[in-house]
């Protein structure tokens, strides 16, 4: 009697090599690039403020006054409160929640927008911004003056507009962030380890169920 062991005709199964299906994140739609670029946006355009925005020659009259600089933190106040806004919402974007994120956003925008109409009314009226300080200077109002702005307010305004796109895309894309807690950590280990012991308030609950809490 024949007794050999028939040979399987099915020929081994080859493991299947594992992919991934997650698709690279690109570099405009992530949380750290967007909140660093929102943030050197609002300190360029802070530090704009701190240099000469207008350059004023005053008129040869009653008053024997030199030339007058203008820095942007005289020249146009809002500009560096709106910075600061724009500089504490990008801040705050990074810990924020999705529904505190989009105000965070619209605020970082809005400040942007401020921004770079109060520099256009800079730009297209050196004289009249400059006036108050003019007055300062010379001791006499509406003193005739030959006012020019620097190349500060045009950095001043590309920033902002750089910080409308980074909040704009941060409005955009931030719904698909996670936030995350030092709680998050312990969580994965808590879900496959033991279970958690039961407290003092668990356990009164428990009791005035019926249950036992040693159990």
């Amino acid at each position: 009697m024949n007794t050999e062991t028939p040979h399987s005709s099915e020929t081994p199964e080859t493991p299947e090599i594992p992919h991934t299906t997650a698709k690279s994140v690109r570099f405009w739609q992530r949380k750290a690039p967007l909140i660093l670029l929102a943030v050197l946006a609002a300190l360029a355009i802070f530090g704009t403020t701190t240099q000469t925005w207008i350059h004023v020659s005053i008129g040869q009259g009653e008053v024997a006054q030199s030339d007058l600089n203008i820095p942007g933190s005289k020249a146009a106040v809002a500009v560096s409160a709106l910075a600061l806004v724009a500089l504490a919402g990008a801040l705050a974007t990074s810990i924020a929640g999705k529904i505190a994120r989009i105000v965070t956003a619209m605020i970082m925008f809005l400040s942007a927008a401020g921004i770079v109409a109060v520099v256009f009314g800079i730009v297209a009226d050196p004289a009249g911004a400059a006036m108050a300080e003019v007055g300062v200077a010379t001791g006499i109002e509406g003193e005739a003056a030959n006012a020019t702005t620097t190349f500060f307010p045009v950095l001043a305004i590309v920033a902002a507009l750089v910080l409308a796109v980074a909040s704009l895309l941060v409005l955009f894309f931030g719904r698909s962030w996670n936030v995350r807690t030092k709680y998050d950590a312990a969580r994965p280990a808590q879900a496959g380890g033991p279970a958690e012991a039961v407290d003092e308030i668990d356990r009164w609950d428990q009791l005035s169920r019926g249950e036992d809490p040693t159990d």
